[in-house]
């Protein structure tokens, strides 16, 4: 799975929610970022979705991704040490298919591409043990496996590892990946998608977007120059960083301080993309406490550097810029129930009409919830 080939450019982002709960196919968000092919290189392409799993929807699904089958055999070994497997099964995929409408960026001279030489791709449902949880929450259990498997075992990857939702990613054009996976025979009721322009790292099939950790899932456009930084922040807590990516610190901070910490979603984009010192000199007392304290607390977690993220989780989505805005995100809403993000408006107007559209502040989040009664 893993090259050493990359090339310095941009990436595009796009997310469908529907705060009701309404399960929708993956035909939207494909049309969706194949709009955007330009921004994208064929290096990478990938898929979160949420919902997709009703019938396992209290299991853990691993989607895993092996170089050959001695990886596969290996790690099934330890999986069965350490969760009880209710199912697995290859992960469905359309060999050779490409997305074949008109916004699929074929040219004359280089025809399709459809993805070729994937690993095997491999999902499991699995539930935790229940002795395994007697000194350790059952999520924190989870981490540790996940890490432990990214670090230890060669030629083995976990693509994600959340309760009724899963990623699919690649080496290919976003939209040529999505129809590899069949996401148009997948329902859910969110989804987001990376179409990548590799950044100062390789591209490689477990190194495409979106970047996943329990149901925490990161696409994200751009750059994050304080990776060092994070990198070095995160280490203590346990996280092992171990997939040549700047992207993946985003999702760990995310479960760092959400999850263990306990943050409100709001305050945790403000830890991540918090306001310049001079900014905050000029808010009122209280805000400037808070403001204050978070970055005096999380100074490791500050991201640096241009960016736009869209942050998927089982109860939302999130999306925030950098502190000067130096990468582009539109939103948009139609109705009560449907919001949009992307890279560009034209993304949106792609698949919806919509009501309001909007470009968020620097810093500033947009942040979806499903409503209360949704399960």
């Amino acid at each position: 799975m893993r090259c050493d080939c990359y090339i310095p450019s941009g990436c595009a982002v796009s997310g469908i929610m529907s705060k009701a709960g309404e399960r929708m196919d993956g035909n939207d968000i494909i049309r969706s970022i194949a709009l955007m092919h330009d921004r994208s290189n064929g290096l990478g392409g990938g898929f979160a979705a949420y919902g997709i799993y009703p019938r396992h929807a209290n299991e853990y699904a691993f989607h895993m991704m092996f170089d050959n089958m001695e990886a596969k055999d290996q790690c099934e070994e330890y999986l069965k040490d350490t969760f009880d497997i209710v199912l697995d099964e290859e992960i469905p995929t359309r060999p050779g298919a490409v997305f074949e409408q008109d916004t699929s960026g074929r040219s004359a001279e280089c025809g399709t591409q459809p993805i070729t030489s994937p690993p095997i791709l491999w999902r499991y449902f699995m539930d935790v043990p229940e002795h395994r949880t007697t000194f350790v929450s059952e999520r924190e259990y989870v981490v540790e496996k996940v890490m432990d498997i990214n670090s230890k075992f060669t030629g083995t990857f976990v693509a994600s590892s959340g309760k009724n939702m899963g990623a699919f990613k690649g080496v290919g054009y976003p939209e040529d990946i999505g129809m590899f996976y069949k996401l148009d025979e997948y329902k859910g009721y969110i989804w987001t998608a990376h179409g990548r322009f590799p950044t100062n790292t390789p591209g490689w099939w477990g190194g495409a977007h979106p970047f996943c950790l329990l149901d925490w899932s990161i696409v994200h456009n751009g750059e994050i120059s304080s990776y060092g930084i994070n990198k070095r922040y995160l280490e203590p807590f346990g996280y092992k960083l171990e997939l040549r990516t700047d992207t993946e610190v985003v999702a760990y901070l995310f479960d760092l301080l959400v999850r263990r910490h306990k943050m409100p979603m709001d305050l945790a984009v403000r830890a991540l993309a918090s306001p310049f010192w001079k900014d905050i000199d000029r808010m009122p007392k209280r805000e400037q406490k808070i403001a204050t304290a978070i970055r005096q607390v999380y100074g490791g977690a500050l991201l640096n550097g241009p960016f736009s993220i869209i942050l998927g989780y089982s109860r939302g989505m999130v999306g925030f810029n950098d502190r000067i805005k130096l990468r582009p995100m539109t939103c948009a809403t139609k109705g009560d129930d449907m919001l949009y993000m992307s890279s560009e408006e034209s993304a949106i107007r792609e698949i919806a009409d919509p009501d309001t559209v909007w470009s968020p502040k620097a810093g500033t989040a947009v942040i979806g919830e499903l409503n209360w009664e949704v399960e």
